[in-house]
């Protein structure tokens, strides 16, 4: 199974840093010359490799970390999404919902995605904390994720417990997955609780 993280801003290089705590190789992109931004993936670690959009979209699961308004470049950096596993880490907050269809966000973005098995996860935790080690006190960091397509929620609740965290499955996007949705400028009632698990 090969990862990539498109986007390498603070959510991107948490992301990569929490690959990197586990020795798991992970490749980062963004629209720009992977030189621009190599000296940033060695400093997280020798798992955290610098690559060009193409190649990083040829990975098995790919997370997006982009701004939100950037995802239609990405989707058209491909011609087929058949196969992948896209994790949608965005927000949209301050997006009017009419803009959206009404829809919630990540059902929205889906359509930019098609042929992909797509879960929201991990963006519900700001990037100070998402950056930190998962394990707290005996416990681990939890992480939720929402999907139409279990099969796809339960591959990434795997990688999440591989990367340290405790993953939460809220059912379908337009279920529980409101609960990690903004809508206009409301913040859905989970985004930014910093929650640990004990078993």
């Amino acid at each position: 199974m090969s990862y990539a993280i498109i986007g390498f801003g603070k959510i991107g290089h948490a992301l990569a840093r929490a690959f990197a705590r586990k020795g798991i190789e992970v490749s980062v992109a963004t629209t720009r010359a992977p030189e621009s931004f190599a000296s940033d993936a060695a400093a997280i670690g020798p798992e955290v490799i610098p690559a060009t959009l193409a190649d990083a979209l040829k990975a098995d699961t790919i997370f997006l970390a982009v701004r939100y308004e950037s995802h239609p470049e990405v989707a058209k950096a491909l011609s087929t999404w058949q196969g992948k596993t896209l994790v949608d880490v965005t927000n949209t907050y301050g997006v009017p919902p009419e803009e959206l269809d009404g829809l919630p966000s990540s059902k929205y973005l889906a359509r930019s995605f098609a042929g992909a098995r797509l879960v929201k996860g991990f963006n519900h935790l700001g990037a100070s904390v998402l950056d930190q080690d998962p394990a707290v006190k005996g416990g681990r960091r939890v992480v939720f994720l929402a999907s139409d397509d279990d099969d796809a929620a339960t591959d990434i609740a795997a990688l999440a417990e591989e990367l340290g965290f405790a993953p939460i499955k809220l059912g379908g996007l337009s279920e529980g997955g409101l609960l990690v949705h903004s809508r206009g400028k409301v913040w859905g009632p989970l985004i930014f609780k910093d929650l640990i698990k004990f078993s």
